[in-house]
Formats: C-alpha cells, structure tokens, sequence
C-alpha cells in the first residue's frame, strides 16, 4: 500500500471522491507538501488523522481555524467540512491516515461499534481534536497514529493487524478523553456544516455558469444575508470570494491534469472572459495560467 498524496478531489456534494483503502482494508496513508498541494474544502464519512512534520498548517475544521507547528496533529471526525493550506513562507510536510471507523468498530451490532465507535461518531461536541504531544494522552493518540502510518509505509507481512491495533488504540484514548461541554462545537454549527455542504455543493455543479449570491442561498433554503453569515462563520470568506478562489483551483487543476486549452478551461471553470481569467489567475498564483502548466509538466 504505497504512500501517496492526497489530491482532495470532490465531487457535487464536496464529498471527497477518493476511495481510501479497499473495501476489505478500508484505510489509506498519505504524505502531503501543503505549499505545492493545499487541500480545498471537502468532507468524508471516514475518520482523519493527520501529524505534521515540518513547517506550518492552516487548518480550517467547520468553523474554527487552527495552526498546527511540527509534533502536533488534528482528529478530524466524519462528515465535518475542512481544508488545509500551507502558513508561512516555508513548506509544510504532513502524513495522513483515512479510515472508515468500520475497520476498528466492525459490524453495527458488535460491542466495539455500538459501545465506542458509535458514540464517538455522533458526538455534537467532537467536530475536530486538536492533538498536542505535551498532553499526555493526546501524545498516545499521535504515537498511535505514528505506529499506524509506519505500519502502512512498510507493508511488512501482517501490516493490516498492527494498523487495526493502533487505531483501535487511537480510537480508545480518543473515547476515554474527549472533552465534555465544549462550546465550539454546537446544533448552531451542525446545522452550519450542513447548509455548507448544499451551498458548496451548488457552486461545484454549476461552476461553468454565472451564479449569484441569491442563487448560492437558494440551495440551502436560506436568504441572502444568512448565506453570507454562514459563508462569514463556516469558512471565514464571503460566498463570492470562495466562488473565485475555487474557479482558480479548479482551473489549476484543469490545467494540470488534463490538455484542454485556455479558452476551453476558463469557460469550464465559469470565467467568461480571457483577460479576467489571465487577470485573477497572475493576481492568485503569481504568475499566468501557461507558466503554471509549463512549470507543472
């Protein structure tokens, strides 16, 4: 099971297209360099375990925004939007473990799901886990996920079983410590996180089309200055500025990975005219649209 990087590819409902793992070993490892890859909103049903190595993360969990220094990590629970990009000058290196909770809770009726996975899952209070190696128990956590991903890079025989057993750990500090009566983490902020998904959902499927405010709102059922408050409060931009600035990865993307041409990858990315896509692109990426396809290839 090679080490790869996590592209953060999303489909309609910014539900993260990626299968993690197989259906029979349902996890994944990742190393990432947030500086060259930053990871755009997305959302999975699976847990997340991340640690950095070396420079900077901005981490964006619902609502709360987090910097992550080298040794510290983030347990990110299932289905809550989040996002990580590079802070500071020099490039942040991370590693990742994705996995579906089934792997350590096994069949919905067994003790395992319904005594401890379960309960974690749908804890209103546990969006996210900010993990810090001088607290003790959070410094099993990460060793466990260190343990873990290590168990994955090395693929030595019977990998699988030392992988289950240190996330099971993980998962068991994790239960045993999670705090109680946290207040970020709110029905407020849950219904947010949803209404976020329809609004982020609407703008990717109809991205090659001009949309307003009052058409992003009317995909959550919300008004126009509730959509701007959820925008505000959610991911910290105004629904105009995050439409932008995905046009842009989008386009980033686009040029990357596939051989359509300019014209072809503005109108697909919903920019209408050349000169405000070269235009926004330089603004953005520093430099134009060709240079980033040329020092990408």
């Amino acid at each position: 099971m090679a080490i790869s990087s996590c592209s953060g590819y999303v489909g309609a409902e910014n539900r993260e297209l990626i299968s993690h793992g197989t259906p029979e070993f349902p996890a994944a490892a990742y190393h990432d360099d947030l500086k060259k890859n930053p990871v755009s909103w997305h959302w999975h049903e699976e847990l997340e375990v991340f640690i950095v190595e070396s420079g900077k993360a901005e981490i964006r969990a619902g609502s709360h925004s987090l910097l992550l220094t080298p040794g510290q990590g983030l347990f990110i629970n299932g289905g809550i939007l989040h996002s990580c990009k590079n802070a500071g000058p020099a490039s942040c290196r991370l590693h990742s473990l994705v996995f579906h909770p089934r792997l350590c809770g096994g069949s919905p009726g067994s003790v395992f799901w319904l005594s401890y996975l379960k309960p974690l899952l749908l804890d209103p209070e546990l969006d996210f886990l900010f993990l810090d190696p001088g607290i003790s128990w959070q410094s099993v956590m990460i060793r466990e996920a260190e343990n873990a991903w290590s168990a994955m890079e090395a693929e030595s025989s019977g990998f699988e079983f030392s992988v289950r057993e240190s996330l099971s750990r993980l998962l068991l500090s994790c239960f045993q410590n999670r705090p109680k009566n946290r207040s970020h983490s709110t029905e407020k902020s849950r219904r947010d996180n949803e209404r976020m998904k329809a609004m982020l959902s609407y703008i990717k499927m109809h991205l090659s089309e001009s949309m307003t405010v009052g058409d992003i709102a009317k995909a959550a059922s919300v008004s126009e200055s509730e959509c701007l408050r959820c925008f505000r409060s959610a991911i910290g931009t105004t629904p105009i500025r995050y439409l932008r600035e995905y046009r842009l990865e989008r386009a980033c993307e686009l040029l990357t990975e596939t051989n359509l041409s300019l014209a072809e990858i503005a109108s697909a990315c919903g920019f209408q005219d050349m000169s405000y896509f070269s235009k926004s692109f330089r603004e953005s990426k520093g430099t134009t649209p060709t240079g980033y396809r040329a020092g990408r290839n």
